[in-house]
């Protein structure tokens, strides 16, 4: 909701030649050309042509699309409407997530931890077991979304925050801390758990929009924490996310808990504020 579209091609400019009307496609909430250097190194939300999409209109009947050919990705043909919710999240939570989990740097058999429930929290969990992660330690209060977080291959599930959730996590771990920790809420609380959960020569992949957080440059540098993330180059990521949701190997959309149409948008904030719904779905 928000950064998330995908749709029909309705018409396209005189330049663009990779995309046509009649297909169906998905995009990202920044516009690149995916040919300049940042692109070509999978940084494509840095392009420096970059534009912002989503903040521009992405909740209406129509969005116009800059940088269609290196922004756009068609699906194999037009999906049924099954496949829709796991297309758009594919869009920008399930990039978001997957970018976490590539930028803490979880490999097969490590052990991930995942700060954050929301929709991108859940989707690093899924995002985490596709990468390989052995054990996965997602940190949750809310029922419904511990049962999705199993769901997508959570191992544990941590229920208590702060220098608590820290603890917990260290007893988990065998006073190691994780191998990769996917920070996905942006506070500084957030962010401190993230870091004093991960063990000395592991990473943690921030994805969280910062608010009021700041990081104690000593306690950084003695940890030896990795830390990558911002905003997420979900373009890098499309075309195999998109192959992974075609052939039903993952079902991202689940996060998608509420669907209402466009003109009852508030409802759709509303909801997810008072953690009534994870993630809303608009229908145009």
């Amino acid at each position: 909701m928000g950064h998330e579209y995908c749709g029909i091609v309705e018409e396209v400019g005189g330049e663009v030649s990779t995309v046509t009307p009649g297909q169906f496609v998905v995009g990202s909430f920044f516009a690149s050309d995916n040919t300049c250097p940042h692109c070509r190194a999978g940084y494509q939300s840095s392009c420096q042509h970059r534009e912002n999409v989503g903040a521009n209109g992405a909740q209406a009947q129509l969005l116009r699309v800059p940088l269609a050919d290196g922004t756009l990705v068609a699906t194999p043909d037009v999906p049924g409407s099954d496949l829709l919710p796991s297309l758009l999240a594919a869009s920008d939570v399930l990039g978001t997530g997957w970018w976490a989990a590539v930028a803490a740097g979880v490999q097969p058999g490590k052990t991930v931890a995942v700060v954050g429930d929301g929709a991108v929290g859940l989707l690093g969990v899924l995002a985490a077991r596709e990468l390989g992660a052995e054990r996965i330690i997602a940190m949750s209060r809310h029922e419904s979304r511990q049962k999705l977080a199993r769901e997508y291959g959570a191992t544990d599930i941590v229920t208590e925050r702060g220098d608590q959730g820290v603890a917990r996590i260290t007893d988990l771990t065998d006073g190691l801390g994780a191998d990769a920790v996917l920070e996905c809420v942006g506070t500084s609380e957030s962010m401190s758990q993230a870091l004093r959960s991960t063990r000395p020569g592991g990473g943690v992949g921030v994805v969280g929009v910062p608010h009021g957080v700041s990081i104690d440059g000593q306690e950084l540098f003695y940890s030896h924490v990795r830390v990558q993330g911002g905003p997420a180059p979900v373009r890098r990521f499309l075309p195999d996310l998109i192959d992974l949701i075609w052939t039903r190997r993952i079902d991202p959309g689940q996060v998608f808990d509420l669907t209402l149409p466009l003109d009852q948008v508030a409802e759709g904030y509303a909801a997810m504020d008072e953690r009534r719904a994870i993630k809303t779905l608009l229908q145009p």
